[in-house]
């Protein structure tokens, strides 16, 4: 059974910084990228960020990039988000991402007051 679960998530001033884990079970995850989304209030689930299998290729939705940065420890199967300049914008539940649609961990929040 493949089970994602995230942490790292709270409450944070406008322009300070979180890294989020996600930690992954039940799946060879070398072999898989992996992706952040995103929720906020009212709107409808983002894509945030994916990393392929390797590490070595990532891509950013247009409203990160240059503050976000995913990364991925394949020895301790975790893929993390470090989120820098943080807005009030950003405040949303993020979800960790599997290699298939029905994957998804529990979410965590994310916070940012102004």
């Amino acid at each position: 059974q493949v089970q994602l679960v995230e942490s790292g998530g709270g409450l944070v001033q406008s322009g300070g910084s979180l890294t989020l884990s996600c930690a992954a079970s039940g799946l060879a995850f070398d072999s898989y990228s992996m992706s952040w989304h995103r929720q906020a209030p009212g709107k409808e689930r983002e894509w945030v960020a994916t990393i392929r299998p390797s590490g070595g290729v990532t891509n950013y939705a247009e409203f990160v990039k240059g503050r976000f940065t995913i990364s991925r420890d394949n020895a301790k199967n975790t893929v993390y988000l470090r989120m820098n300049s943080l807005k009030p914008e950003d405040t949303a539940v993020y979800y960790c991402k599997g290699p298939a649609d029905n994957i998804w961990g529990q979410g965590i929040q994310v916070t940012v007051s102004s």
